[in-house]
């Protein structure tokens, strides 16, 4: 089954469609790159997939751990390379609202979010920082 439908809507614009649910996100070419930044740019959402990605698969072991996690939150810095261009390192800080985690739940916390499909699947000369607070 098909994933999504992206359509070129001009002026370095994109409008990408899912296909089972109907949801759809705008991107944007960045100012830096002739664009108007005006929405995610594509690397953006590469970045931020990261972060998503981590943030669910936790909420998956969490859930079975009974372990709340609820109100987590993720922010991504994506620094950009050139020659090629491209993404060169996210940073991704997680922030856990609670401070009260054993040790034991941190570790297995950390462990699922490194372990999560999209970072697994980005290339190894990309740099992955990722910062928990507990």
């Amino acid at each position: 089954m098909k994933t999504s439908k992206i359509i070129y809507l001009g002026n370095l614009r994109t409008e990408a469609v899912h296909l089972k649910s109907g949801e759809k996100i705008i991107t944007d070419a960045p100012p830096d790159n002739n664009g108007k930044g005006e929405a995610f740019s594509p690397t953006d959402l590469l970045a931020t997939s990261l972060g998503c990605c981590m943030l669910t698969v936790m909420g998956i072991v969490a859930e079975r751990h009974k372990i709340n996690i609820d109100g987590t939150s993720v922010e991504i810095t994506k620094i950009m390379e050139s020659n090629p261009r491209r993404v060169g390192e996210i940073i991704v800080e997680l922030t856990f609202p609670k401070n009260d985690y054993s040790e034991s739940d941190k570790e297995l916390m950390k462990r699922t979010a490194l372990a999560c499909p999209v970072a697994k699947s980005l290339s190894a000369e990309l740099k992955q920082t990722v910062v928990f607070n507990f």
